[in-house]
């Protein structure tokens, strides 16, 4: 389509084998200046995904570009246009966050002050507090800042709500939608899919290694209905994409192809991947 974004960064078969798991020739792409959700239970892929992306683990097979760029023939360069940022990150707790800052500007040439001041005051960050000192949510804001204000231009986001309170969660996403509306690029790694339901334009869902869907989150949404049933017959357990048992019955996930059968309703994100992912444990 003539308006179709163009892609950030491409993903090619990437794939990365261990024990008791595989990554299975991941393909995707990140399009300019959206938030895409990457969705799965914990233990599909996600972080593993991303780790191979950054290579902080080294794939087995498969290749990343950047605008077209394989990362093996920019490196530098390319990682001066990526954050990431992880629930997981952690800083030296009693170092205050000007310390900080000092030592992580020298890695970047192209570090912005101007930038770094703008979007510590937009968040809300003091330079003479210590990370022990900032909420959970806060150290999110501050990881975003540096990457901010290197001229990362691609966010890659694994599980940055996890562990917050709604309110917290909340204004993260706020700040996610402020970012997207400057331009950025953002891929959000969460299981937390209401978060995404408030933000994501496409949506990305893993499972066992396994990439099994890529598409927009309407189109994502829009492929499933729910039935709710006290039994299921047998023509809704033919057309079944997965069913849970509830207080009064069962919730049937239900192409929506296959809908017009049924009394249906529409389907939240975190039902859509429950039902699927009990569809892989029943097969």
């Amino acid at each position: 389509m003539a308006n179709e974004k163009a892609a950030l960064l491409s993903v090619r078969k990437l794939g990365k084998r261990y024990p008791g798991f595989q990554l299975r020739e991941v393909s995707f792409d990140l399009r300019e200046g959206l938030i895409t959700g990457f969705i799965g239970r914990n233990g599909a892929g996600k972080t593993t995904t991303i780790n191979a992306i950054l290579s902080f683990v080294h794939p087995d097979g498969g290749e990343v570009l950047y605008r077209g760029v394989p990362f093996s023939e920019d490196e530098q360069m390319i990682r001066q246009r990526i954050g990431f940022v992880s629930a997981g990150m952690s800083y030296y707790t009693r170092k205050k966050l000007k310390a900080i800052t000092n030592v992580t500007k020298t890695f970047y040439p192209e570090w912005d002050e101007a930038a770094y001041g703008k979007y510590m005051r937009a968040f809300g960050l003091e330079e003479d507090k210590t990370p022990a000192e900032l909420s959970n949510g806060m150290k999110i804001k501050y990881a975003l800042a540096l990457a901010l204000s290197h001229g990362a231009e691609l966010f890659i986001l694994d599980e940055p709500t996890s562990g917050l309170d709604p309110v917290s969660r909340e204004e993260l996403v706020e700040v996610f939608l402020r970012l997207k509306d400057e331009g950025k690029t953002i891929l959000f790694s969460t299981h937390i899919t209401s978060d995404l339901e408030k933000c994501a334009d496409r949506i990305l869902f893993i499972r066992e290694g396994e990439l099994k869907a890529d598409s927009s989150l309407e189109d994502f949404r829009r492929s499933f209905r729910i039935a709710e049933t006290a039994q299921v017959s047998p023509e809704l357990q033919a057309a079944s994409r997965g069913k849970c048992r509830v207080r009064d019955g069962y919730t049937v996930l239900v192409p929506q192809v296959a809908a017009g059968a049924f009394d249906t309703r529409e389907a939240t994100l975190d039902e859509i991947m429950i039902h699927l992912e009990k569809e892989a444990e029943e097969a």
